[in-house]
């Protein structure tokens, strides 16, 4: 799909890499740009429409597909990331907060506005994944688990999608100069350079984006004898 003239949905719009495809979207042409976020105040970016949304509220889901009908390309891109240990006490409650977000609203989002892209001619999603999809650390595992699952579900959101002519793309990253990273010692790609990317894979009909250099290693790792995440 193209970019100009498009309508596109923005999910944790309000700073980071949400804020950063809105900017490139405005920038590519795009008709309109909502900005979803929890607090539609805290968006801060001219020339958007906010959104009041929390993705773990269907009510909230609802009321954002009733309102935005003219969607062509719905980026998934709200996320959270908490460290936990697998045996820590708040593990699995860590954990169940991750998937509400980063699996079950990226599920409840799409159901939603499948419809919608269907109505418009089809149209796109972009789910935000991450490195972490394929490669689990210490003490990440409820962050990686849930990324590991929306990569599945991208992949059948993909497939049952085709139908309708919706293209799916996932976007693959590894770390990012944003509030999750601070204080990480590690080169951090900028999320305008990031969105970028994702958002020329979309015009070019890519199923997947590698953002940097460490998705493309861990991912090519995957086929060989010593994969990344048995290291």
């Amino acid at each position: 799909m193209q970019l100009k003239n498009a309508v596109v949905f923005v999910t944790g719009a309000n700073r980071g890499l949400g804020r950063a495809f809105a900017q490139a979207a405005l920038a590519a042409g795009a008709a309109k740009v909502y900005a979803a976020a929890r607090d539609p105040d805290s968006i801060d970016l001219p020339g958007v429409v906010p959104v009041a949304l929390d993705v773990t509220d269907a009510a909230q889901v609802a009321a954002a597909a009733a309102r935005c009908t003219d969607v062509t390309l719905l980026i998934n891109n709200a996320g959270v990331s908490q460290g936990a240990g697998v045996l820590a006490a708040d593990a699995i409650a860590t954990a169940r907060r991750h998937f509400e977000t980063n699996v079950f609203g990226v599920w409840a989002l799409t159901q939603a506005f499948a419809p919608t892209l269907q109505a418009n001619g089809g149209g796109a999603v972009l789910n935000v994944l991450s490195v972490l999809s394929w490669l689990t650390l210490p003490g990440l595992t409820p962050y990686s688990a849930s990324k590991s699952a929306a990569w599945a579900l991208s992949n059948g959101l993909r497939n049952e999608l085709k139908a309708q002519g919706t293209q799916v793309t996932s976007l693959h990253v590894g770390y990012m100069d944003t509030d999750m990273t601070r204080g990480l010692d590690a080169p951090k790609s900028a999320p305008a350079d990031v969105a970028r990317l994702a958002l020329d894979g979309i015009e070019a009909g890519a199923f997947e984006v590698l953002a940097d250099e460490l998705s493309r290693h861990v991912k090519q790792s995957l086929a060989t004898s010593a994969p990344a995440y048995a290291a």
